[in-house]
């Protein structure tokens, strides 16, 4: 029986420490959009332990995990996450990362979302050579909307069209 009660007991003690590990890479799992009464959307993001924003998002209503990347020219889907979503290749494009040059293919976005900021028909990038489960949120998503950065918190607004 006392066996029983150590090993119940450091299975709840790894569950709890994965959490908040988890909570740490990404702090921005539940966020809330403020919204304006001139049809301003407004999300907060909040820094991680890394100094990276990492949030829950969506592509094509289906969620996944971006982290902000304004260095990066598109959004860079990691080949198995597009499989997953059901991105179709487009063309074969040469990538230059921080580890080089390498191949990829062109892909269209129906529809990205952080909370209540969504944005359509935005350019990505399939790349194999990322086997991460992150995808780089960049600049062909990242210049529709205003962004601030004060201490450890990015604003990101949308504002109405």
């Amino acid at each position: 029986m006392v066996t029983a009660m150590w090993i119940l007991f450091l299975i709840l003690l790894v569950s709890f420490f994965a959490g908040v590990i988890d909570r740490q890479t990404n702090p921005n799992q539940s966020l809330n959009t403020r919204y304006s009464e001139t049809g301003t959307r407004e999300v907060e993001l909040q820094r991680n332990r890394y100094g990276h924003y990492v949030t829950d998002g969506a592509i094509n209503g289906r969620p996944v995990v971006f982290m902000l990347d304004t260095g990066a020219t598109g959004v860079a889907v990691p080949a198995h996450i597009a499989q997953g979503l059901q991105l179709e290749r487009g063309a074969v494009i040469q990538l230059r990362t921080a580890n080089g040059v390498a191949r990829g293919y062109k892909a269209r976005l129906d529809r990205v979302a952080i909370d209540g900021i969504q944005l359509e028909d935005i350019s990505a990038i399939i790349n194999p050579n990322d086997d991460s489960d992150v995808i780089l949120l960049g600049m062909s998503f990242l210049k529709q909307i205003e962004f601030t950065q004060r201490g450890d918190s990015l604003i990101l607004r949308q504002y109405p069209q």
